[in-house]
């Protein structure tokens, strides 16, 4: 499976929680910390779970949040 990293921008997100709702694995979840704007942002859950898939940033209506895929680290550390 592809590996991801979840990149947010807090002070432009509204809680409407797409990004949480429409995560194929579950990566994230709503804060109970307050932003800037008095809202519950999303923050990453289960790093390791993310494909990088970007879904969460295709649904942000906010442009708050963005997904991208990571190489893998080869075995024996060569690049």
């Amino acid at each position: 499976m592809a590996k991801g990293r979840v990149s947010i921008v807090v002070e432009r997100c509204k809680a409407c929680g797409f990004c949480v709702e429409f995560c194929p694995t579950r990566v994230l979840a709503l804060s109970s910390a307050f932003n800037s704007k008095g809202y519950h942002p999303p923050h990453v859950v289960h790093p390791e779970k993310c494909s990088g898939c970007d879904l969460c940033g295709m649904y942000c209506p906010d442009f708050a949040i963005f997904a991208t895929k990571t190489d893998p680290v080869k075995a024996g550390g060569d690049k």
